[in-house]
């Protein structure tokens, strides 16, 4: 699938992943919508992305998001690409006093029930188009969980389990369901947990479009696809490769 003169609409679209992607779009020729909950972050970003449009709204939020669906519906009804971004994650590991259900809570709120709200609301104006695309970000921890990241490997393998289902589901309409899976990649979000040794974001975004015109439904960037293999052969093997 060629992404060209579509309109796409972006979560978590004001830095790292969903910035490089709104830009790399938009050199492909579409029109990007940012969405975010920090307003300056996304007039800046926008600032570097010709032509981008920006919401501000907190996907947690369930008024926000139905706001975000009507301004949608309004003025982006030729809207045909989601890309699920927004994303929150808590490095710490499994141990007392590690505070994980509060922890675990707010990732699976933000990277796992925010996505299926949003995603179920915006379903009217994507099947109105003549084709269109849902893609989920996840990451390489939907495979091979991470100690130093545990309920966000959940959070993400509970996204991975859901697009399946939702690429099932869709199979026989005009919406394609993808799922990108990038491995550590060096943005603000991952600083916490090292993402300074991680690939840079406009390979992922570069991974992204030449995934999707091979028509990968799994869209596995760099080590991720090393973590795949391993998984399919030694789970003992991936394991360590990304617990490294």
């Amino acid at each position: 699938m060629n992404i060209s003169n579509q309109t796409v609409l972006i979560t978590g679209g004001g830095s790292g992943i969903g910035l490089a992607i709104a830009k790399t779009l938009t050199a492909t020729g579409n029109r990007v919508i940012l969405v975010g909950r920090n307003e300056a972050k996304l007039r800046k970003a926008a600032e570097q992305v010709p032509g981008a449009a920006i919401i501000t709204a907190d996907v947690n939020s369930a008024a926000d998001v139905n706001r975000l669906v009507q301004q949608v519906q309004a003025q982006f009804g030729d809207l045909s690409v989601l890309i699920n971004n927004a994303g929150q994650a808590s490095a710490y590991q499994l141990v007392a006093g590690a505070n994980a259900f509060e922890k675990a809570s707010a990732e699976m709120n933000t990277n796992y029930l925010a996505l299926i709200r949003l995603t179920e609301l915006l379903l009217p104006v994507l099947s109105a188009q003549p084709t269109a695309a849902i893609i989920n970000v996840t990451s390489i921890v939907a495979y091979v969980p991470s100690v130093g990241g545990p309920t966000y490997s959940a959070s993400k393998a509970a996204v991975h389990s859901y697009t399946q289902s939702l690429r099932h589901t869709l199979k026989a309409t005009n919406i394609r369901v993808f799922e990108l899976l990038p491995p550590l990649v060096d943005t603000e979000f991952s600083a916490e947990i090292g993402g300074a040794n991680g690939i840079p974001p406009q390979q992922v975004a570069d991974e992204l479009l030449a995934g999707l015109a091979h028509d990968d439904d799994e869209i596995r960037v760099g080590q991720t696809a090393q973590v795949y293999e391993l998984e399919r052969a030694s789970r003992a093997d991936a394991f360590a490769l990304v617990n490294s």
